[in-house]
């Protein structure tokens, strides 16, 4: 068997680093001309399983549920909706600069939709996302038995690259619920960013939260790096849920083509 040796600085041996094929390094003196060709090819294999790997396994960390696709947005039906601004979005830049975003709008706006999109894109370029109800974030949190644990629920929420908090402002909560928001807030804050759908202007906030002492502090460290979006649509599920109901025949016309 013919041994080729390479130098440890080689571009395959350097890649056979990045991708952590410590028994293969460690055996690499004995590889032959043959087999040191077809490595490239192999190392090939290997880096597009991890990506896809990887994507698989941080899509299933989302927890995005499904949506429709923003090619399927109809961009037309909102009364007032900054196309070109939300747009600019996708390209990512609110990540690096933690700019948290809001899209503010009454229900059925298409708010949740952009919003799971956004997250969407953000994993399929390599970020981390995670995207929940602010009902079934809050409460888990509150569900927490011990210090311990909510310290384990609070990294979970903090963790993300990018942290989608949907439907805030349709539910009251609780003084504790305030608290633990604050908390989720200001472990993000000018680290990594919020995107928030809600139907409450900030100044109403007081009423999702009533009488909770914190809410100033959490408006004012959400609003600080940030930019608002403001949807105004009536609501498009009742608007397909009509259009489907007019393309049912009628039960009368049914009857008069037997």
């Amino acid at each position: 068997m013919t041994t080729t040796t390479l130098d440890e600085h080689s571009p395959l041996q350097q890649r056979a680093s990045e991708l952590k094929l410590v028994g293969l390094l460690e055996h690499w003196d004995e590889l032959n001309e043959r087999q040191l060709e077809f490595l490239p090819t192999l190392f090939d294999w290997e880096d597009k399983q991890r990506r896809q790997t990887g994507l698989n396994r941080r899509l299933g960390s989302a927890h995005l549920g499904q949506f429709k696709a923003l090619a399927d947005f109809d961009w037309g039906w909102p009364k007032h909706c900054d196309k070109a601004a939300i747009t600019e979005l996708f390209k990512l830049d609110f990540i690096s600069t933690a700019t948290n975003v809001f899209f503010v709008g009454p229900n059925g706006a298409g708010k949740s939709t952009l919003a799971q999109n956004l997250a969407y894109t953000a994993v399929m370029q390599g970020y981390k996302a995670l995207f929940v109800t602010a009902a079934k974030m809050l409460g888990d949190l509150t569900a927490q038995d011990g210090a311990a644990a909510l310290q384990r629920r609070l990294r979970y929420y903090t963790r993300p690259d990018v942290l989608v908090i949907d439907e805030l402002g349709y539910l009251s909560y609780g003084d504790r619920h305030a608290d633990l928001l604050f908390e989720i807030v200001n472990r993000r804050y000018e680290k990594k960013p919020i995107v928030m759908t809600t139907n409450r202007a900030f100044s109403e906030w007081g009423e999702v939260f009533p009488n909770a002492p914190c809410v100033v502090s959490i408006v004012d460290r959400l609003v600080h790096h940030s930019e608002i979006h403001s949807i105004d649509a009536d609501s498009y599920r009742m608007h397909e849920a009509v259009q489907r109901a007019n393309k049912k025949p009628s039960k009368t016309n049914a009857g008069k083509t037997k």
